[in-house]
């Protein structure tokens, strides 16, 4: 019973964390390219809206992959645990 609770508290954990990913990537994805358009001087003879779209989202974006991949590392351990348990029969 108490295995059963310790799943659906990380479940509850890992779908709070995946959906405030989702959110984020959302608000780079249209916020900055949206904004962007303000930014209105030159960089390397491009403009400097086209750089904070193209290169800051991808570079956003890696960072939520980096952040998603250490927290479910650090959530994996007490995910671990609870299987070995259930595996032997406690």
């Amino acid at each position: 019973m108490d295995d059963q609770g310790t799943t659906e508290r990380l479940d509850r954990r890992v779908l709070a964390l995946k959906a405030g990913l989702l959110a984020l990537w959302a608000a780079v994805s249209f916020g900055a390219t949206f904004f962007a358009r303000d930014l209105q001087f030159s960089l390397a003879q491009w403009p400097f809206s086209y750089w904070f779209a193209a290169q800051g989202a991808l570079l956003a974006f890696i960072a939520i992959v980096v952040f998603y991949a250490w927290a479910m590392r650090r959530l994996a351990p007490e995910d671990s645990a609870g299987e070995a348990s259930r595996a032997d029969g406690g």
